[in-house]
């Protein structure tokens, strides 16, 4: 059984360009994973971890790809991310099953938007990082900067372990603040660490980061106190101890420093992963016990709410397996399914039961992943990270071997904004695009399908513009269909603004037994939040004016209602309908009768409900030269967005902005053609408000005017 203390698993997640995948290809260089370093954006078929023809050609990061390197005498399975936005589930579902993080920061660009969303990420889970402050060879690089930033945007204690020697094109290395030595790379991939004595002109700046550092631990350390006030020497290795337990309880987040580029500051860097890190038994992780939740239920017990029926994971692969499949990939042979055995071990030609099908399936044939390229294994054991080939599940099932019925929590998924219509341009095509569509579904769960019932068209919707030309371009290459897309739209949102009282008889008389349902009650609207519940439905229905199980049948009509609005049949949120009195018929009413009968007091309340339209609103990150701060902001402002901060740092102008997804269709080009090409910007989902009036007046009459249009042509 190998030693799990020996063991990290770890995520290198930042925001787009800040250098991920070219720190990875270092790592597995320095680990001897790989033998030659190729760049993102190199001539010789790009990075390693970058296995995707789109990912070279783009120079970007579209779906996670895992490895493990041997670092010294430790196993290191990493994952990279994606840093753009639009594929955040990959950072999410990855940062899940993991147990650690390396978050990369540019020195130049510092802590930016994604880099915010990562920490959320982060910290959603649970998981300990480090930041790793890349690129320091650009011009105005600026270390000091991003470490204020760490500390003021992502509040966290950042606690720098080294001092850069020099900066931009004088960067040479590092002053180690622990050892108190200066740490420089040579050979020609940077190969070799040479440690000597911190050269004159930094020893001053390095006592004073120094006693810094170490006033900083005192906060989480009461011996390392008492041995500072008493001026005593402390340990290095106390020092390490120290830092580790603080990274551990989420008290400090180490910052290290180098150029992944320039092949400097890596091979300390994965010294620090092994250091501060948590291997797979630093980490408690609990399942739902389903076996004991449905007893309960059972015995009519008053608290079934999953979170009490918790339990501890063993660390052992002795124990019976709990495993999470995290990710799926659709292949020609069949599905690669990601998985992280939490307990446990899986082991090739056994069956295993999915607990949310309660089937059971066999694990024909494993393999550890790297990148693209495979290895097979006859076994996985607990806090291992493998791929089982060939089976059918989805993202977030958890598999369990005889004895235990466990549910592990699933993967937070954002919902998709932005949506298109797609069909194939001959018929031909019609069967590869549904495989195609039905496959992207599957392994993405931010990838929604639907069809428009009236136009009979297919509707693809994503996180963003991005997201959705991936897919097209990949539908074209790997699928070869040539496909007619419609125009971007907003997936805007309907809501009632006041409350509405019903009385709705359903009353129908046919020959023989009818149909006859009664229900009164409230419609009301009420707040949404990003991740909270959009439907409320409460029953106060007393002796037994309805009968009990009719009422999950009005429930459903109401919920079956909800899904086209009367505004321009967008979905209704923000609605909790409470159900308090009706009458029903000893013969004619059924559960089909209240199921309608919901359904049009549903529909016929929220014409009454003053109903408004609410719209995506983006957060918005452009950097531009400062030289055109001013068109910028106003060109903004045009757009109905509202900056929230903005700052100048080196020439450059940064603004963060809230602006609604309907008015940046085009901003990219907008953008360029107003910056001459210099400006870049990033943008991710903020939140659903509000729209105002005059445009929803715009908006209800032009998708009024397209389903006149539609019902013309058909």
């Amino acid at each position: 059984m190998k030693n799990l203390d020996k063991y990290r698993n770890i995520g290198i997640s930042a925001h787009i360009d800040s250098g991920k995948t070219t720190l990875t290809e270092r790592v597995l260089y320095y680990s001897g994973r790989i033998h030659k370093v190729r760049e993102v954006r190199g001539g010789d078929g790009g990075a390693t971890m970058d296995s995707m023809d789109l990912e070279r050609e783009r120079g970007i990061t579209i779906a996670s790809a895992a490895t493990q390197v041997a670092w010294k005498d430790t196993t290191i399975n990493i994952i990279d991310t994606p840093g753009h936005v639009d594929f955040t589930v990959e950072v999410e579902r990855s940062l899940r099953v993991l147990d650690g993080a390396v978050l990369v920061l540019c020195s130049v660009g510092g802590v930016q938007s994604q880099s915010l969303t990562v920490d959320r990420q982060m910290k959603r889970y649970g998981v300990p990082r480090i930041a790793f402050i890349n690129k320091m060879d650009r011009t105005g690089a600026d270390s000091a900067s991003v470490i204020k930033q760490i500390e003021e945007k992502l509040h966290v204690v950042p606690l720098p372990l080294q001092i850069p020697m020099g900066e931009g094109a004088d960067f040479e290395g590092v002053v180690d603040l622990v050892t108190m030595q200066a740490v420089t790379y040579e050979g020609e991939q940077g190969e070799d660490e040479v440690f000597g004595e911190i050269p004159e002109q930094f020893k001053a700046a390095a006592e004073e980061a120094r006693a810094a550092m170490l006033e900083t631990l005192s906060m989480f350390s009461d011996d390392l106190m008492v041995a500072l006030l008493e001026e005593a020497d402390v340990s290095v290795d106390e020092i390490y101890k120290v830092i580790r337990d603080a990274t551990l309880s989420h008290e400090i987040t180490p910052v290290m420093m180098g150029t992944a580029f320039k092949n400097k500051g890596v091979q300390t860097l994965l010294d620090a992963v092994v250091r501060f890190l948590p291997s797979p038994l630093d980490r408690e992780i609990s399942a739902i016990d389903l076996d004991a939740q449905q007893q309960a239920i059972k015995d009519g017990a008053e608290d079934t709410d999953s979170e009490s029926f918790r339990t501890e994971l063993s660390h052992s692969s002795d124990k019976p397996l709990v495993a999470m499949a995290f990710k799926i990939v659709d292949e020609t042979f069949g599905q690669l399914t990601y998985m992280r055995i939490y307990q446990g071990k899986i082991e090739k030609g056994q069956s295993y039961v999915n607990t949310r099908t309660g089937n059971s399936t066999r694990f024909g044939r494993l393999v550890r992943m790297h990148a693209d390229s495979r290895e097979d294994v006859d076994c996985g054991e607990a806090g291992d990270i493998i791929a089982a080939v060939g089976m059918e599940c989805a993202s977030g099932d958890t598999f369990c071997s005889d004895g235990v019925n466990y549910a592990l929590e699933s993967i937070f998924v954002p919902e998709p904004v932005i949506r298109l219509s797609i069909e194939p341009l001959d018929r031909d095509g019609a069967d590869r695009l549904a495989k195609a569509i039905q496959r992207f579904n599957r392994e993405d769960p931010t990838f929604h399908v639907m069809t428009d019932e009236e136009t009979n068209q297919t509707i693809i919707a994503g996180m963003g513009q991005l997201h959705l030309d991936v897919y097209i371009e990949r539908i074209k290459r790997e699928y070869k269909v040539e496909c007619i897309v419609g125009e971007p739209r907003v997936a805007y949102r309907e809501t009632p603004t006041i409350p509405v009282e019903y009385n709705h008889k359903h009353k129908k008389q046919t020959g023989g037994s009818g149909q006859y349902a009664h229900v009164v009650g409230t419609i009301e609207p009420m707040p949404v939040e990003n991740d909270s519940e959009t439907y409320e439905f409460v029953n106060n229905i007393s002796q037994g004016r309805i009968p009990r199980e009719y009422i999950p049948a009005v429930d459903k009509g109401f919920q079956r209602a909800l899904v086209k609005g009367p505004l321009c049949e967008c979905e209704v949120v923000g609605v909790k309908a409470t159900l308090s009195d009706g009458s029903y018929h000893d013969v004619d009413s059924s559960e089909m009768a209240f199921n309608v009968a919901g359904f049009n007091c549903m529909r016929d309340a929220l014409k009454k409900a003053n109903m408004a339209l609410l719209e995506p609103i983006m957060k918005l990150e452009v950097e531009v030269p400062e030289e055109y701060q001013g068109p910028v902001s106003g060109h903004i402002a045009q757009k109905r967005g509202v900056i929230n901060t903005s700052e100048t740092r080196m020439g450059t102008s940064i603004f963060i902005a809230e602006v609604p997804l309907a008015s940046m269709f085009d901003y990219a080009n907008e953008l360029r053609s107003m910056t001459q090409g210099k400006g870049g910007f990033s943008m991710e989902f903020s939140r659903y408000a509000q729209v105002p009036r005059n445009i929803q007046e715009e908006v209800v009459a032009r998708r009024l005017k397209e389903k006149e249009e539609r019902m013309a042509t058909a």
